[in-house]
């Protein structure tokens, strides 16, 4: 083994350790005849196959902290200061396992997702009441989410969406709001851009959300992946809406993003997508 293929492997299974928990190339994939939600060629295998996604989720932390009953229970019932990659790991296997899994493995997934949500309620610094299972909370987490990962993936994709992807994506990850106990989650790009400028009047940023916030931006981590890691924040915060940034106090200078940000992750996002080589569900493709 040459050493490039060692430093390819080294990285690769570095990335895997921290996002999923383990070296190894996902497994979940490898059983193309059985029922799932989505299958080879499906929006959201086509979204969420590009390492484009590891920008979306750091983009759906931020935003999320703007709704403070959602941020209030993140806060309350969230160790991510403590365990900071298990709940990434956790994320990354109900994202993945609902995308690519198996009908069996999704549907766990999701039941698992909701038992926790049971035990989740509490009141906000300002002493409203906050809930888990509230499907207004819900679907703010979904429509943030879904919006992060689409607007990730076409800014820093390793290829163009076909036409249509992006209605069809936000279509399909309706099922998976659905089950989680969304009401009428978004079904198209239009709807779902409707959906999060209805919640406007909802949000603010507390001193819960710029905790938060300061923390995402220089989290505990080895010095190795702190430059990647600044990289990838600094596209995520380039990607926000302008009311957001300014909420979460995340100013970028005239430019920023074109001229400095958008080249860096773009050059890093595909470094990362050699070290990790084809995504595994392309083998089903």
């Amino acid at each position: 083994m040459d050493i490039v293929e060692q430093t390819r492997q080294r990285i690769a299974g570095g990335l895997r350790e921290i996002v999923a928990g383990t070296s190894e190339p996902p497994e979940f994939i490898f059983e193309p005849d059985a029922p799932r939600l989505f299958g080879p060629g499906s929006a959201p295998w086509l979204v969420q196959s590009d390492v484009a996604i590891l920008v979306g989720g750091l983009r759906a932390l931020l935003i999320q902290t703007l709704h403070p009953l959602v941020m209030a229970g993140v806060a309350d019932h969230s160790d991510f200061r403590n365990d900071p990659l298990g709940r990434l790991q956790r994320t990354g296997q109900f994202v993945g396992t609902t995308t690519f899994g198996t009908l069996d493995e999704a549907e766990a997934a999701i039941a698992t997702v909701r038992r926790v949500h049971d035990r989740i309620a509490g009141h906000a610094p300002d002493g409203r009441p906050y809930d888990a299972k509230d499907p207004r909370l819900l679907a703010w987490v979904h429509a943030t989410e879904v919006d992060s990962f689409l607007q990730a993936r076409v800014r820093y994709g390793s290829s163009p969406l076909p036409p249509g992807t992006a209605d069809q994506y936000v279509a399909d990850m309706g099922e998976i709001a659905t089950r989680l106990g969304v009401i009428e989650p978004p079904r198209s790009t239009v709807d779902l851009a409707w959906t999060l400028e209805r919640f406007r009047p909802e949000l603010d940023a507390g001193e819960q959300a710029h905790s938060t916030v300061r923390w995402l931006a220089a989290p505990p981590a080895p010095l190795p992946t702190r430059i990647p890691y600044a990289v990838l924040f600094g596209a995520a915060v380039g990607l926000l809406p302008g009311y957001a940034r300014r909420m979460l106090r995340l100013p970028l200078p005239p430019l920023a993003v074109p001229a400095v940000i958008q080249p860096a992750a773009t050059g890093l996002l595909r470094i990362i997508g050699w070290a990790l080589g084809p995504h595994p569900s392309q083998n089903d493709l």
